[in-house]
């Protein structure tokens, strides 16, 4: 075979090169533009460690009490409760929510203490706050379906990049916003808060799967339980999605109690979407599908997963979805014109007064969804980026050190990816055992 000459294949490398350059700049910028729009978003943050419990000093607050289950580790800071890591079986807690009157809170909005302790008169507060077994568990739901109307129950999933507090204080916000009336069941999954853990994330609703479709099994076969809804935002829905899909197989229908399934700006592709609900069967809830077309969170997604359309991104108008969507019974909100929520257009359902308040009814009085060109989305704490996919690697770690700067999550984690990638300077990696299951810190340590 004739050897090329030595300039020819020096040049192609060069060219290579300078691709590579490029994709990493355009990567750079995405993430820059990110950081800018979290910058002007006014995003300082808020304390950690929130969950430690207070007095309740504000008798005009509305208290929202909580069944949460979850397959997070637990954590050693009393504050936190549980991790982003993954644990070895599921866990539960008990946890009751102080709101504040809304003469001092916006509809739509999460009143973060400013410091700690909290104030419950002008601030969300946790009252309550414990880990129970799973029999507890079992008797607090049926005491809290007993207490509601039409004996249901609302199961909320979160989406991408949610600290355990994160979900707690957004789920009691939907809860009190909504004024529905269902047992309140919060389902978290092993999420890093970080925007550099999309692939981890991803990853754990997977993991999740097998602990999701169980307690969909349960509330399936429990008798006092009448009417099922389930709320998911953004990568949440794939969860939603495969532990349904899950269960329909093995029992070869879904149960006709899991009334109303509302996917928020789902992180899920098309292509699959539609196999899923073939999987599901003919016998399926009711889907009501919330998507914005400005999704610019969805938008980078699909760029990580191959130019394949994300399903909360998708024009409901245009051929081939407005048949499928028909075909399939999915009832269709286009959230495009709705200015509310985040400035990545991904969060939009749980700030929107309107939209929340019509999730209530749409879950406690059975009233059916229009489309209404109103919004459905939650806030989104990080945004996917083009570098997602590098996530974990020196490349994402590189590209995404300046959000680092802006981001005080980004920059909590920062340090901790890089250990994970190299391991600490001068002492051996640790097993991934002392990331997983129910280990402390300090056992890991040693």
């Amino acid at each position: 075979m004739a050897q090329r000459p030595r300039g020819t294949v020096v040049s192609r490398a060069n060219k290579v090169v300078d691709r590579t350059r490029a994709r990493l700049a355009r990567g750079l910028k995405t993430i820059l533009v990110i950081a800018a729009l979290a910058t002007a978003g006014g995003c300082g943050g808020h304390p950690k460690n929130v969950l430690i419990p207070v007095a309740d000093s504000a008798p005009k607050s509305t208290k929202i009490d909580m069944l949460v289950t979850t397959t997070r580790s637990r954590s050693t800071i009393r504050g936190e409760m549980f991790t982003g890591e993954r644990a070895l079986a599921p866990a539960f807690a008990d946890i009751t929510v102080s709101i504040p009157p809304a003469s001092v809170r916006k509809v739509g909005e999460v009143a973060w203490p400013k410091r700690l302790p909290s104030n419950p008169a002008t601030d969300f507060a946790t009252l309550k706050a414990e880990e129970i077994t799973r029999d507890d568990a079992k008797k607090w739901l049926s005491a809290s379906v007993r207490k509601s109307r039409d004996g249901s129950v609302l199961v909320f999933i979160h989406g991408f990049n949610n600290r355990f507090e994160d979900s707690v204080y957004r789920f009691a916000q939907i809860v009190q916003d909504s004024g529905v009336h269902s047992a309140p069941v919060l389902v978290t999954w092993p999420s890093r808060g970080s925007l550099l853990a999309y692939g981890y994330d991803r990853e754990s609703t997977n993991y999740t799967r097998n602990a999701l479709e169980t307690l969909f099994q349960y509330l399936a076969k429990d008798p006092e339980v009448k009417e099922v809804s389930i709320l998911a935002h953004s990568m949440g829905n794939w969860l939603a999605l495969e532990s349904l899909r899950q269960m329909a197989i093995r029992n070869g229908r879904l149960p006709a109690k899991f009334e109303n399934v509302m996917l928020a700006s789902p992180d899920v592709d098309v292509d699959v979407f539609r196999q899923q609900i073939a999987d599901m069967g003919k016998q399926h809830p009711k889907f009501t599908l919330f998507v914005s077309r400005d999704d610019r969170a969805l938008a980078v997604s699909r760029r990580v997963w191959g130019d394949v359309a994300r399903l909360g991104a998708i024009d409901p108008e245009q051929s081939p979805f407005k048949k499928e969507l028909a075909d399939s019974q999915i009832t269709v909100i286009d959230l495009t014109k709705v200015k509310a929520g985040d400035r990545l257009n991904h969060g939009k359902f749980a700030e929107s007064p309107e939209v929340v308040q019509l999730i209530g009814a749409r879950i406690s009085d059975g009233q059916t969804l229009t489309d209404s060109k109103v919004g459905l989305g939650d806030k989104i704490l990080a945004a996917t980026t083009s570098t997602a996919a590098a996530a974990g690697s020196a490349a994402g770690l590189i590209l995404a050190a300046p959000v680092a700067v802006v981001d005080a999550d980004t920059r909590d984690n920062y340090a901790s990816q890089v250990s994970g990638l190299t391991g600490p300077t001068g002492t051996k990696r640790k097993p991934a055992a002392c990331t997983v299951g129910l280990r402390s810190q300090e056992a890991c340590a040693r």
